[in-house]
């Protein structure tokens, strides 16, 4: 399945992709929570999947055409966005910095949230003018975990989406910590979709690529994370509870403007475009 979050900002609702429609859950299900962060708490999952299964034949499901709506991020509300840093060994390289032996966290704040097609918007100049884009795999938590067994990890997975890490580097490394620097707001496209775990398969050997205009920036493959996906949830649910609909960003490859020589970094006009293997395009212009 792939599941999409759909409507004005602050007002999505969850539907899910039947062709080239959308299956509105919320006029299908009034009784339901209104956000896939509900309905994944209230373990709704067996009763959606029945649901979908008879939609393609049944009739008076309401849809509304995919191109008639914005895509919000898939999870606009998630309790937390954990994400990895140093998480590719060549991007470790070009930063001349040794892989960490054990997985580097940090968070951006869920405000930080848009979906594919909203803008990036700079900050003023004054604030923050060394602004970059990362090109990550995004895992989407389905169940509740604590101390999660690598063996059990992927048993907590809805499934994958593609994320753009967009990073200050000003405030980033001025700061010395990394949280203000990753959570501008709308420093954190999502999208399109969540393509679901039985239908993507093995999150590993995916092609990643982040593309600014014409030029393509980064070419990776998610076959070369330091910490695989169950290692990354075996490890952040040791630290800290992880929820329903909670993100794991889970690193980006090399090839991002701050370590380029001669730097490079977001312009306004440019179109940035997240590539990643059996998910699609996240496209955002920056303003």
């Amino acid at each position: 399945m792939r599941l999409v979050s759909f409507g004005d900002p602050g007002a999505e609702r969850p539907g899910v992709l039947i062709g080239s429609d959308i299956l509105d859950l919320r006029e299908a299900r009034p009784a339901w929570p209104s956000s896939w962060r509900g309905i994944l708490m209230e373990n709704l999952w067996p009763e959606l999947e029945s649901m979908v299964a008879g939609a393609e034949q049944a009739v008076g499901l309401p849809t509304v055409p995919l191109g008639s709506v914005r895509l919000g991020a898939p999870v606009p509300d998630p309790s937390k966005i954990v994400a990895v840093g140093l998480n590719y060994r060549d991007h470790a390289e070009e930063q001349n910095k040794q892989p960490p032996e054990v997985p580097l966290l940090f968070s951006k704040a869920p405000s930080c949230l848009v979906g594919p097609n909203d803008p990036i918007v700079l900050p003023d100049d004054a604030v923050e003018n060394q602004v970059d884009a990362e090109a990550e795999l995004c895992v989407v938590i389905a169940t509740r975990g604590k101390n999660v067994r690598r063996e059990d990890a992927m048993s907590h997975i809805l499934g994958y989406t593609a994320f753009n890490d967009v990073s200050g580097r000003g405030a980033q490394y001025g700061d010395k910590q990394w949280f203000r620097g990753k959570s501008f707001d709308t420093f954190g496209p999502c999208g399109p979709w969540i393509v679901t775990k039985d239908e993507l398969g093995d999150p590993s050997g995916l092609s990643l690529e982040s593309h600014w205009g014409e030029t393509r920036m980064q070419s990776g493959n998610t076959s070369n994370l330091i910490h695989d996906v169950p290692a990354l949830i075996a490890y952040i649910s040791k630290q800290m509870t992880l929820e329903p609909g909670d993100l794991i960003a889970t690193g980006t490859p090399s090839g991002v403007g701050v370590f380029r020589d001669p730097k490079v970094f977001l312009q306004r006009g440019m179109t940035v475009r997240i590539c990643l293997e059996k998910v699609g395009e996240l496209i955002n212009l920056v303003v």
